[in-house]
Protein backbone atom coordinates (compact mmCIF):
# COMPACT_ATOMS: atom_id res chain seq x y z
CA UNK A 1 0.00 0.00 0.00
CA UNK A 2 2.98 2.23 0.99
CA UNK A 3 4.67 1.99 -2.52
CA UNK A 4 1.34 2.23 -4.31
CA UNK A 5 0.49 5.50 -2.50
CA UNK A 6 4.72 6.42 -3.31
CA UNK A 7 3.63 6.13 -6.65
CA UNK A 8 1.01 8.13 -6.77
CA UNK A 9 2.00 11.02 -5.78
CA UNK A 10 5.42 10.97 -7.65
CA UNK A 11 3.00 10.79 -10.87
CA UNK A 12 0.52 13.18 -9.41
CA UNK A 13 3.74 15.39 -8.76
CA UNK A 14 5.19 14.72 -12.26
CA UNK A 15 1.58 15.34 -14.04
CA UNK A 16 1.50 18.73 -12.15
CA UNK A 17 5.19 19.68 -13.40
CA UNK A 18 3.66 18.51 -16.85
CA UNK A 19 1.18 20.97 -16.85
CA UNK A 20 3.18 24.07 -15.70
CA UNK A 21 5.60 23.90 -18.19
CA UNK A 22 2.79 22.68 -21.00
CA UNK A 23 1.01 25.76 -20.32
CA UNK A 24 1.95 29.24 -20.52
CA UNK A 25 2.73 30.09 -17.50
CA UNK A 26 5.66 28.10 -17.35
CA UNK A 27 7.34 29.01 -20.39
CA UNK A 28 5.90 32.58 -19.79
CA UNK A 29 8.27 32.45 -16.82
CA UNK A 30 10.66 31.24 -18.39
CA UNK A 31 10.35 33.79 -21.23
CA UNK A 32 10.50 36.95 -18.87
CA UNK A 33 13.36 36.45 -16.98
CA UNK A 34 15.61 35.27 -20.02
CA UNK A 35 14.81 38.16 -22.26
CA UNK A 36 15.71 40.40 -18.63
CA UNK A 37 18.93 38.64 -17.74
CA UNK A 38 20.16 38.96 -21.53
CA UNK A 39 18.99 42.24 -21.97
CA UNK A 40 19.01 44.40 -18.66
CA UNK A 41 20.81 42.41 -16.55
CA UNK A 42 24.01 41.07 -18.38
CA UNK A 43 24.71 44.67 -19.62
CA UNK A 44 24.70 46.05 -16.31
CA UNK A 45 26.76 43.49 -14.62
CA UNK A 46 29.45 45.28 -16.84
CA UNK A 47 29.06 48.12 -14.23
CA UNK A 48 29.14 45.74 -11.30
CA UNK A 49 25.18 45.50 -10.75
CA UNK A 50 24.54 42.80 -8.66
CA UNK A 51 20.99 41.65 -9.36
CA UNK A 52 22.09 39.20 -12.02
CA UNK A 53 22.18 37.01 -9.20
CA UNK A 54 18.77 36.98 -8.14
CA UNK A 55 17.38 35.76 -11.82
CA UNK A 56 20.11 33.51 -11.97
CA UNK A 57 18.02 31.72 -8.93
CA UNK A 58 14.62 32.12 -10.88
CA UNK A 59 15.91 30.56 -13.77
CA UNK A 60 18.26 27.43 -11.73
CA UNK A 61 14.48 26.71 -9.80
CA UNK A 62 12.81 26.89 -13.80
CA UNK A 63 15.41 24.51 -14.78
CA UNK A 64 14.55 21.98 -12.26
CA UNK A 65 10.71 22.36 -12.49
CA UNK A 66 11.84 21.51 -15.66
CA UNK A 67 13.74 18.58 -15.29
CA UNK A 68 10.86 16.78 -13.56
CA UNK A 69 8.21 17.93 -16.15
CA UNK A 70 10.16 15.72 -19.54
CA UNK A 71 9.37 11.97 -19.72
CA UNK A 72 12.33 10.14 -18.56
CA UNK A 73 13.60 7.99 -16.28
CA UNK A 74 13.93 8.42 -12.29
CA UNK A 75 17.20 8.20 -12.36
CA UNK A 76 17.97 10.67 -15.44
CA UNK A 77 15.90 12.82 -13.84
CA UNK A 78 17.62 12.95 -10.59
CA UNK A 79 21.08 13.05 -12.48
CA UNK A 80 19.90 16.30 -14.13
CA UNK A 81 18.91 18.11 -11.02
CA UNK A 82 22.07 17.09 -9.74
CA UNK A 83 23.83 18.58 -12.32
CA UNK A 84 21.83 21.60 -12.38
CA UNK A 85 22.54 22.18 -8.40
CA UNK A 86 26.21 21.63 -8.51
CA UNK A 87 26.62 24.31 -11.17
CA UNK A 88 24.68 26.96 -9.15
CA UNK A 89 26.45 25.76 -6.16
CA UNK A 90 30.07 26.23 -8.64
CA UNK A 91 28.73 29.92 -9.77
CA UNK A 92 27.68 30.80 -5.76
CA UNK A 93 31.25 29.25 -4.86
CA UNK A 94 32.55 31.52 -7.89
CA UNK A 95 30.90 34.25 -6.73
CA UNK A 96 32.06 34.96 -3.05
CA UNK A 97 35.63 32.78 -3.62
CA UNK A 98 36.82 34.40 -7.12
CA UNK A 99 39.69 32.29 -8.53
CA UNK A 100 40.58 31.19 -12.02
CA UNK A 101 39.73 27.49 -11.76
CA UNK A 102 36.23 27.94 -10.24
CA UNK A 103 35.46 30.34 -12.61
CA UNK A 104 37.05 27.98 -15.75
CA UNK A 105 34.80 24.99 -13.88
CA UNK A 106 31.83 27.52 -13.17
CA UNK A 107 31.65 28.36 -16.97
CA UNK A 108 32.20 24.99 -18.41
CA UNK A 109 29.30 23.30 -16.15
CA UNK A 110 27.06 26.53 -17.67
CA UNK A 111 27.31 25.64 -20.89
CA UNK A 112 25.99 22.14 -20.09
CA UNK A 113 23.74 23.40 -17.91
CA UNK A 114 22.16 26.00 -20.54
CA UNK A 115 22.38 23.23 -23.75
CA UNK A 116 20.30 20.90 -21.64
CA UNK A 117 18.13 23.50 -20.88
CA UNK A 118 17.29 24.09 -24.37
CA UNK A 119 16.71 20.41 -24.69
CA UNK A 120 14.43 20.67 -22.17
CA UNK A 121 12.46 23.49 -23.72
CA UNK A 122 12.58 21.86 -27.09
CA UNK A 123 10.79 18.69 -25.80
CA UNK A 124 8.18 20.56 -23.84
CA UNK A 125 7.22 22.61 -26.68
CA UNK A 126 7.27 19.78 -29.49
CA UNK A 127 4.58 18.16 -27.63
CA UNK A 128 1.80 16.67 -29.21
CA UNK A 129 -1.13 19.19 -28.99
CA UNK A 130 -2.53 22.26 -30.15
CA UNK A 131 -0.41 25.10 -31.70
CA UNK A 132 -0.54 27.75 -28.46
CA UNK A 133 1.25 30.89 -27.29
CA UNK A 134 3.15 29.21 -25.13
CA UNK A 135 4.96 26.80 -28.16
CA UNK A 136 6.39 30.48 -29.67
CA UNK A 137 7.45 31.56 -25.88
CA UNK A 138 9.55 28.10 -26.07
CA UNK A 139 10.94 28.89 -29.19
CA UNK A 140 12.07 32.53 -28.23
CA UNK A 141 13.08 31.17 -24.66
CA UNK A 142 14.89 28.22 -26.88
CA UNK A 143 16.66 30.83 -29.01
CA UNK A 144 18.03 33.26 -26.54
CA UNK A 145 19.22 30.06 -24.71
CA UNK A 146 21.72 29.15 -27.19
CA UNK A 147 23.26 32.54 -27.17
CA UNK A 148 23.49 31.91 -23.45
CA UNK A 149 25.17 28.68 -24.27
CA UNK A 150 27.13 29.86 -26.75
CA UNK A 151 28.16 32.74 -24.61
CA UNK A 152 29.57 30.52 -21.81
CA UNK A 153 31.66 28.31 -24.13
CA UNK A 154 33.50 31.70 -25.40
CA UNK A 155 34.12 32.04 -21.83
CA UNK A 156 35.76 28.52 -21.37
CA UNK A 157 38.06 29.44 -24.53
CA UNK A 158 38.90 33.04 -23.26
CA UNK A 159 39.94 32.13 -19.64
CA UNK A 160 41.85 28.64 -21.10
CA UNK A 161 43.57 30.53 -23.55
CA UNK A 162 44.05 33.96 -23.12
CA UNK A 163 43.69 36.15 -26.05
CA UNK A 164 41.40 33.94 -27.88
CA UNK A 165 39.32 37.18 -28.21
CA UNK A 166 40.35 40.84 -29.27
CA UNK A 167 38.46 43.32 -27.34
CA UNK A 168 38.29 47.08 -28.16
CA UNK A 169 38.64 48.00 -24.45
CA UNK A 170 39.70 44.75 -22.68
CA UNK A 171 37.66 43.84 -19.82
CA UNK A 172 39.04 44.34 -16.44
CA UNK A 173 37.30 41.79 -14.59
CA UNK A 174 35.03 38.11 -14.65
CA UNK A 175 31.67 40.59 -14.72
CA UNK A 176 32.97 42.56 -17.72
CA UNK A 177 34.28 39.39 -19.77
CA UNK A 178 30.56 37.89 -19.14
CA UNK A 179 28.64 40.79 -20.32
CA UNK A 180 31.14 41.57 -23.51
CA UNK A 181 31.51 37.81 -24.64
CA UNK A 182 27.18 37.79 -24.19
CA UNK A 183 26.63 40.60 -26.31
CA UNK A 184 29.01 39.00 -28.52
CA UNK A 185 27.67 35.78 -28.51
CA UNK A 186 24.00 37.30 -29.94
CA UNK A 187 25.75 39.63 -32.00
CA UNK A 188 26.78 36.09 -33.59
CA UNK A 189 23.68 34.06 -33.48
CA UNK A 190 22.14 37.05 -34.78
CA UNK A 191 24.61 37.43 -37.56
CA UNK A 192 24.69 41.59 -37.20
CA UNK A 193 28.56 41.44 -36.53
CA UNK A 194 30.21 43.26 -33.15
CA UNK A 195 33.57 45.22 -32.78
CA UNK A 196 35.19 41.49 -30.84
CA UNK A 197 36.84 39.43 -33.16
CA UNK A 198 37.81 35.65 -32.58
CA UNK A 199 41.53 35.59 -32.84
CA UNK A 200 42.30 31.48 -31.80
CA UNK A 201 41.40 28.58 -34.33
CA UNK A 202 38.45 27.04 -31.80
CA UNK A 203 37.19 30.62 -30.49
CA UNK A 204 36.54 31.48 -34.87
CA UNK A 205 35.29 27.42 -34.84
CA UNK A 206 33.21 28.04 -32.56
CA UNK A 207 32.08 31.78 -33.86
CA UNK A 208 31.25 30.02 -37.32
CA UNK A 209 29.13 26.99 -35.79
CA UNK A 210 26.69 29.75 -33.70
CA UNK A 211 26.82 31.97 -37.23
CA UNK A 212 24.78 28.71 -38.85
CA UNK A 213 22.94 27.66 -36.14
CA UNK A 214 21.61 31.34 -35.44
CA UNK A 215 20.40 31.55 -39.69
CA UNK A 216 19.13 27.53 -39.36
CA UNK A 217 17.45 27.78 -36.09
CA UNK A 218 14.95 30.04 -36.59
CA UNK A 219 13.80 28.82 -39.70
CA UNK A 220 14.10 24.80 -39.04
CA UNK A 221 11.94 26.09 -35.97
CA UNK A 222 9.68 27.89 -38.03
CA UNK A 223 9.00 24.89 -40.42
CA UNK A 224 8.68 22.27 -37.69
CA UNK A 225 5.61 24.46 -35.97
CA UNK A 226 4.14 25.46 -39.38
CA UNK A 227 3.57 21.91 -39.77
CA UNK A 228 2.60 20.88 -36.21
CA UNK A 229 -0.46 23.55 -36.95
CA UNK A 230 -1.48 22.11 -40.28
CA UNK A 231 -1.23 18.52 -39.22
CA UNK A 232 -2.94 19.73 -35.65
CA UNK A 233 -5.83 21.55 -38.05
CA UNK A 234 -5.76 18.48 -40.38
CA UNK A 235 -7.16 16.16 -36.96
CA UNK A 236 -9.13 18.65 -36.02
Amino acid sequence: MTAVSTRERENSFHLQMSQFWSGDLGLTLVSISLVVLVFVITPLREAGFPAHFVFGVIIVALMIYGAFAVEQSRLGTLLLVAFMLATAIFLLIGRFRPTPVMHQFGSILSTITLALYVRIVLVVMFRTGPIRWSRIQGAVSAYLLLGMAWASAFQVVEQLQPGSFHFVMAPRDFDQLTSKLTYFSFCTLTAIGSEITPISPIARSLTIAEAVVGQLFPAILIGTLVAMAMQSHTKS
